[in-house]
């Protein structure tokens, strides 16, 4: 059976703050999956369905590092190995379910649901921005119904931003000022420069705040995708002439920058789980800013929930119907290009090798 997903992968299946001594369901890649925290504090990943009667484990209870299943009180340890069954001394050596490798980096717990042989931890998205002292970050999870590709395709793609945002981080120069997009074997990038425009309301307040600066400022959107679901946006204002390509000088003296972490997690073919957090460098030690500043951007982004899920309705509604693409649409093109050859060198046969994607220019 073909997915739309690649399996072979992390993915972010819960904040950490969510994780805890309580047994909490959540579907990855059409897998359910129940998450809980050990007495130790290291999570832990089971597949939902007791092997006895399927009843959902996460309907059970902990005791110590154990899950006891809610109907018929099966346990079964972190490993997915039945440890006892009621009413009988010996314990059936077929009894077990799924245990998944998983793991907490950047504030996130991830799942790997493929072969877990191949569960590299070294293959877990950068997000370091998320803990790093030098940043201060918050985010959110948003339950988005729509294919998990249609938020990468808006991510990719933010002259958007113009029309869906036009009351906070849109405005014309977005839409209207040139880009470059580039790519390589698992990460393709849009970078666009806005030289002497006008801040939109978002980043003309951040900017007054922090330096008291109101006038005309350089603009940057640099867009990372790195495959199969992972995008980080560095971006910022800064006083005109001062905003320059150079990562050193970025955002000068009088400038203010963001990273914008967004990781997608398919749940099914048509429902999605999209972790986000903003991270800025500057005014680190507010913390009514950071809260100011996760539920702001949240309220941008569900602008974009009710353009996703609208879209998704649209589509449902003409099965087999394909997009129309634009020159802005070239990031999220090779997006979905890396994502559909990591899809098809799952699926390729043994020892037949799937085609590659070549480049046409080298990623920065």
């Amino acid at each position: 059976m073909t997915t739309a997903f690649p399996l072979n992968a992390w993915y972010a299946a819960a904040w950490d703050v969510e994780v805890g001594r309580q047994l909490l369901a959540r579907t990855v890649c059409g897998q359910q999956m129940v998450l809980y925290r050990k007495e130790d504090g290291a999570p832990a990943a089971l597949e939902d369905a007791c092997w006895h009667r399927l009843l959902p484990l996460s309907l059970g209870r902990l005791e110590g590092d154990e899950v006891v299943c809610g109907y018929h009180g099966l346990v079964y340890n972190e490993r997915g190995r039945c440890t006892h069954m009621p009413s009988q001394a010996t314990v059936n050596p077929s009894a077990c379910v799924r245990a998944y490798p998983v793991l907490q980096k950047h504030r996130l717990v991830w799942v790997w649901p493929g072969d877990p042989a191949l569960a590299d931890p070294a293959r877990v998205p950068d997000l370091h921005w998320a803990d790093d002292p030098a940043w201060a970050a918050d985010g959110k999870l948003i339950p988005v119904k729509c294919d998990y590709r249609l938020v990468v395709d808006n991510l990719m793609d933010l002259t958007h931003e113009t029309f869906v945002h036009g009351s906070s981080i849109g405005n014309r120069a977005v839409a209207e000022a040139p880009f470059e997009a580039t790519h390589g074997d698992r990460t393709a990038t849009v970078s666009r420069w806005m030289h002497g425009i006008e801040a939109p309301p978002f980043w003309a307040a951040q900017i007054r705040r922090t330096h008291g600066y109101t006038g005309p400022v350089d603009r940057w959107q640099i867009v990372r995708f790195e495959a199969p679901c992972t995008v980080v946006i560095d971006v910022g204002v800064a006083a005109a002439g001062q905003g320059l390509p150079h990562d050193e000088r970025r955002h000068g003296e009088t400038g203010v920058r963001g990273h914008v972490l967004n990781t997608i997690t398919p749940e099914t073919a048509t429902t999605c789980h999209y972790f986000w957090a903003f991270a800025r460098n500057y005014r680190l030690a507010e913390q009514r800013l950071t809260h100011e500043l996760r539920e702001g951007v949240a309220r941008i982004f569900r602008e974009d929930e009710q353009v996703l899920e609208a879209q998704q309705r649209a589509i449902d509604a003409r099965p087999g119907q394909r997009f129309y693409n634009l020159n802005i649409d070239a990031g999220a093109m090779w997006a979905r290009r890396l994502i559909d050859r990591l899809i098809e060198q799952e699926q390729s046969p043994p020892g037949v090798t799937a085609r590659p994607v070549i480049p046409l220019r080298p990623a920065a």
